[in-house]
């Protein structure tokens, strides 16, 4: 892969997440020092050649790569050609899993911004041991689910050992702040995995399992608690509510302590919410969030709810919230850790636009670029050890400060240490 004539392909680069990425790595190419190789690519020529046409200046030049996500063929010379293959194809579950089983049977690294808990489990199961033989670093949920969370509680574990010289076993995340729009790729992957779970029993148990995507025998398996209701949490003196992505969050941190060896501990807990804030009229806002989320959940799960909701309540796929909304939002997370000893650290984890587009391109696209040249295949990393090896890794595991650096530098998010 070192002699590939790129070193990243954009794939799915037509899609509505695809098309900021593009843009975000177009404008990052005109001025970062790094010489950057790297195409886009998807199914239509004729999509391909209208998002270059729309780019200008050195975008107006990018190389196309023709693929389509179900063509063995196509996607074999598309692996063949790049070092790294960022994806933005969802939903995952439906047409993922080919360029993921091309990627680790060529050693070709690969990141996306899938939150799909259940597609994540099955790649990992079946394309494992092919990924560590062949070399391919394979890295999924570098967006908002879970780069935030992911790298946050990275963060603050760093802090906590540097302060006091033992890890947090007991962490919350809650969401001060959130302002975005849905697109209709989210939403058809929602929908989707609520569907499977409504024709399969074992899913749906799975789904309840926060180790779901943990190595098979990882030891730590401490009681979690799921915040599924409203509650009042005594740590941020405020009343709390369900927060949507923990799902996919929590899991993803439960899998970087276990790849760590417990580097977090065995009796690691987190969880993650929604603040409401407090009295009275805070504890109406968790009631209100967690009544109106469980009604959406439970009709999603109904295959004739989900068809209308489908149809005249979610957007469809390829809509989204346009170029003011993603500028406008913005997101504010804060972090709560107690080591065993009962210190304690608190850590601000900040991003400048939409979380779930706006933000997420731009750690997605940082998270392609770490892969392409922090973390070259084979080389050392940053504190002499081996490079990382093939395998299923997560954003937290894979990833250090360099990759930290990139988000704070070229991504618009911020890792703060609060006082206590």
């Amino acid at each position: 892969m070192q002699n590939s004539p790129y070193d990243i392909v954009v794939f799915g680069a037509t899609s509505f997440v695809g098309q900021i990425l593009t843009r975000y790595l177009v404008d990052y190419c005109a001025t970062s020092e790094e010489c950057i190789r790297w195409a886009i690519a998807g199914r239509s020529e004729a999509k391909l050649l209208a998002l270059r046409s729309s780019l200008g200046g050195e975008g107006g030049s990018l190389p196309l790569i023709v693929a389509d996500a179900a063509d063995e063929d196509q996607l074999k010379a598309l692996c063949s050609a790049t070092r790294v293959v960022v994806s933005t194809v969802g939903p995952y579950a439906l047409y993922g899993e080919p360029l993921v089983r091309e990627c680790a049977a060529t050693g070709t690294d690969y990141c996306d911004l899938t939150g799909e808990v259940q597609w994540i489990r099955r790649m990992i199961d079946t394309y494992a041991e092919m990924a560590e033989a062949s070399g391919a670093r394979i890295v999924h949920c570098c967006g908002f689910d879970s780069v935030p969370s992911d790298m946050g509680v990275f963060f603050l574990q760093q802090l906590a050992v540097s302060h006091f010289g033992e890890p947090a076993s007991r962490v919350k995340m809650r969401v001060k702040f959130l302002k975005g729009g849905a697109s209709g790729g989210t939403v058809a992957s929602l929908l989707n995995m609520m569907k499977e779970a409504a024709a399969n029993p074992a899913l749906r148990q799975e789904l309840q399992n926060p180790y779901s995507i943990c190595p098979d025998g990882a030891p730590s398996r401490a009681r979690q608690h799921a915040v599924t209701s409203a509650e009042y949490d005594a740590d941020f003196d405020a009343w709390i509510g369900p927060f949507v992505m923990a799902m996919i969050n929590e899991r993803v941190v439960h899998r970087s302590n276990a790849l760590a060896e417990n580097a977090y501990g065995e009796d690691f807990t987190y969880n993650e919410a929604m603040l409401m804030g407090a009295g009275i009229q805070g504890r109406l806002r968790a009631v209100s969030l967690a009544g109106g989320l469980g009604a959406v959940m439970a009709g999603a799960a109904i295959g004739p709810v989900r068809q209308l909701m489908e149809r005249f309540v979610f957007p469809s796929p390829g809509e989204g919230p346009d170029e003011e909304a993603q500028r406008s939002g913005r997101f504010d997370l804060r972090f709560s850790g107690e080591t065993a000893s009962g210190d304690r650290v608190r850590v601000k984890v900040t991003g400048d636009r939409d979380p779930g587009y706006g933000s997420t391109a731009k750690m997605l696209g940082q998270a392609a670029l770490s892969l392409a040249f922090d973390l070259v295949q084979g080389d050392a990393d940053n504190t002499g050890k081996a490079g990382r090896g093939g395998g299923f890794w997560t954003p937290a595991t894979l990833f250090d400060e360099r990759y930290l650096t990139r988000l704070c530098r070229h991504a618009g998010l911020t890792f703060e240490e609060l006082p206590q």
